[in-house]
Formats: C-alpha cells, sequence, structure tokens
C-alpha cells in the first residue's frame, strides 16, 4: 500500500462523536512513551501527522485521521498513566474501553509494546480484557532499532511464551521501528490486506 494522503479528521473524548462508521479502522495504544506518535508518522510517512512528546501521556483524546480516503488510522491515548489522579485514569479507561467494544467500524487494534522491556503486567491485563471482550488485535513491538537483532529475538520470543501461559493461540506479531520504518511495509499490507475483506461491510 503506498500512502498518498494522510488527513487529521476530528478529535473528541466520546466514540458517538467518531466520524460515521463507514470506513474500516484501525487503531493503535500502547503505554505511556511507547513510541506510538512516532509509530503513526512513519507508517504514514508524514513527519509531523501525530504529536510527538518527550513527555508521557500526551494523546488523551481520540484522535481520527483518514488515510488514502478509505480508511481510518485511530490515535488513542495510552494506559498506564502514572502521573495523572486517579480519577483522570478512570476518565481515560473508560474513554478506551467504551470505543473498543462499541465501535462496529474497528477492524483491529495495534498493541504496541517496547520491545525493550519484560513482559509489563499492565500490557498483560489490557491485553487480557481484550480478549475477554472479544476485540481483535495485533502486537507491534516498538524501538527494535534501539537493540540487537538477538536481543529483539530474545525478547519477543520470551514474551510469546509469558503469553502462552494463558493463551491457546497467539496474535500476529510485528517487530518496528519508526527510526528505520522497520515493519512499515509489513503492517500496511495487513491493513491493506483486510481492508479488501471488509470492503463488502462498507
Amino acid at each position: 500500500m503506498k500512502i498518498q494522503s494522510a488527513k487529521f479528521i476530528i478529535s473528541n473524548t466520546d466514540y458517538k462523536l467518531c466520524p460515521k462508521e463507514n470506513l474500516p479502522e484501525y487503531a493503535f495504544i500502547g503505554r505511556s512513551n511507547v513510541g506510538k506518535s512516532s509509530l503513526i508518522n512513519s507508517i504514514t510517512e508524514r513527519k509531523n501527522l501525530a504529536k510527538i512528546s518527550g513527555k508521557p501521556g500526551k494523546t488523551r483524546l481520540i484522535n481520527h485521521f483518514l488515510i488514502n480516503k478509505n480508511w481510518h488510522l485511530v490515535d488513542l491515548p495510552g494506559y498506564g498513566y502514572a502521573h495523572v489522579s486517579k480519577k483522570k485514569r478512570e476518565a481515560f479507561e473508560k474513554m478506551i474501553k467504551d470505543y473498543l467494544i462499541h465501535r462496529k467500524s474497528l477492524v483491529c487494534l495495534f498493541v504496541l509494546i517496547d520491545i525493550r522491556l519484560k513482559p509489563q503486567k499492565t500490557d498483560q491485563e489490557f491485553i487480557r480484557n481484550l480478549g475477554r471482550e472479544s476485540i481483535p488485535f495485533v502486537i507491534t513491538f516498538t524501538k527494535s532499532d534501539k537493540v540487537s537483532k538477538t536481543k529483539a529475538k530474545y525478547n519477543v520470543d520470551l514474551y510469546k511464551k509469558h503469553m502462552m501461559n494463558e493463551w491457546n493461540k497467539l496474535p500476529k506479531i510485528f517487530i518496528s521501528s519508526s527510526k528505520n520504518n522497520t515493519g512499515r511495509k509489513e503492517i500496511l499490507s495487513f491493513i491493506d490486506y483486510y481492508n479488501n475483506e471488509a470492503a463488502s461491510n462498507f
């Protein structure tokens, strides 16, 4: 898939105010500071489509982008905030959960995980909840340029082993780097395939 256009559409805090559900959409989410905005910019080949910040928790709204005029990319707030009040954290969690459960045009959720880290409880709990709600998702490891190929493989294999303790079947896994565009082609091919599969539903 070649990205010919990428346009910001709307930001909001309520799934009911999202664009009409007449196009397939793919949402991206991860723990704070996982590199989500950088990956979105890499995928779309736009330097500033998603706002990048050195401060975790920059994204606090549901952000819709129209890609190639035929599908939506959705930038969701991160989870696992450590520097916000309990009330705000609960509000973020409800906003995300409502979107994931009720958004019928959501084809797949990309769950981003920092490849440098061992399995984190917050990631595991979030993924576990996706399974409970039957929300389709894939895992995308980020920042692969920060570790050697050997270390990357070791960490991914460790993650797979950890997940097999609870899951009968593992989700599809991508390895990415926004710095050198690793995984970009594979992610876009995946989206292109499911856009074609979902065409009859829209």
